[in-house]
């Protein structure tokens, strides 16, 4: 009897001891989390909690905590993409707004200045401040159009529009234009009607953007085109030029704020760098999808994928 009760005895301090021996462990290890996740915090590390433990809930407890910092991170870095993306599109705008308005300044000073000027010069000088106000006009106009969009704050009521025509009608507006710098126009719109779930002055805006940024950036291909097909689920418009293209390492950021080809040899043509941001946020109210494939100087093609509506 005395056996069995010292062996009971002997079990139970066993127990008492591995209890303690897991409770230290689990101690050492929510102390090492604890410090861990603040320096994690504090520092703004991307790491992860790596902890060895057998116990199943400080596993899961690890694993939810490792999701919740992932996504903290992501979101971390979608911020930190968003604000140097602000503060280099706030630069580039201050720099775009500075030119036009000295040289305003510069023609009022002379109007000012020269009390003898002619009536010939005044008028030209008059017609140069009213070019570059309309210019700086146009520039806050873009930024404040991309505000709208990205808020929210715009109104495309998404509606059963005819694909076909929308797209004849702006590459008409651009025919002058291009015929005037001696380059080809390629169209190939079926006659037929071709109806898709969009919205036509959205798709008017992301196409005068695509267009004038084919001529802004192909038009030493010599020709542009604009191309509609479609497949059982979509309407695909393809705005494309033979120009000198898009390297494959910049196509991701063609549609990024501010992004512009800074080599562009059409230099009349360099914009603020929000048209292809303003097409993208155009094209996604309308739930459709914009993509670029770009061979330089063979070809380099904007598609425009909306929904197919077949009644």
């Amino acid at each position: 009897m005395m056996i069995f009760l010292l062996l009971i005895v002997v079990l139970l301090i066993g127990i008492i001891i591995f209890q303690w021996k897991v409770k230290k462990e689990q101690d050492r290890t929510i102390q090492y989390t604890h410090r861990k996740l603040q320096v994690i915090v504090n520092e703004q590390t991307y790491e992860k909690i790596l902890v060895a433990t057998t116990n199943s809930e400080i596993q899961q407890l690890l694993i939810t905590m490792n999701t919740v910092l992932d996504q903290h991170q992501k979101i971390q870095a979608t911020h930190q993409k968003m604000e140097n993306s602000m503060k280099k599109m706030l630069a580039n705008i201050s720099h775009d707004l500075k030119t036009p308005l000295t040289v305003v300044l510069g023609y009022i000073e002379m109007l000012q200045l020269q009390s003898s000027i002619s009536e010939e010069e005044r008028q030209r000088l008059l017609t140069g401040v009213h070019a570059k106000t309309l210019e700086v006009l146009k520039i806050i106009h873009t930024f404040f159009d991309l505000a709208k969009l990205e808020a929210g704050d715009t109104d495309y009521p998404i509606t059963k529009i005819n694909v076909s025509e929308i797209c004849r009608k702006n590459i008409l507006s651009f025919y002058d234009l291009v015929t005037s710098m001696g380059l080809d126009i390629k169209i190939d719109i079926p006659e037929r009607p071709m109806y898709a779930l969009g919205n036509e002055e959205a798709l008017d805006r992301a196409l005068n953007n695509l267009l004038s940024n084919a001529i802004a950036y192909g038009a030493d291909g010599h020709v542009l085109g604009i191309t509609v097909r479609n497949d059982e689920a979509n309407i695909d418009i393809d705005v494309w030029d033979c120009g000198k293209g898009i390297d494959e390492y910049h196509i991701d950021s063609v549609f990024e704020r501010m992004y512009t080809l800074e080599d562009s040899r059409n230099k009349s043509f360099q914009g603020s760098g929000l048209g292809l941001t303003i097409t993208k946020r155009l094209v996604e109210i309308m739930n459709g999808s914009i993509r670029l494939s770009s061979i330089p100087y063979e070809k380099t093609i904007f598609t425009i994928s909306l929904k197919r509506m077949m009644y």
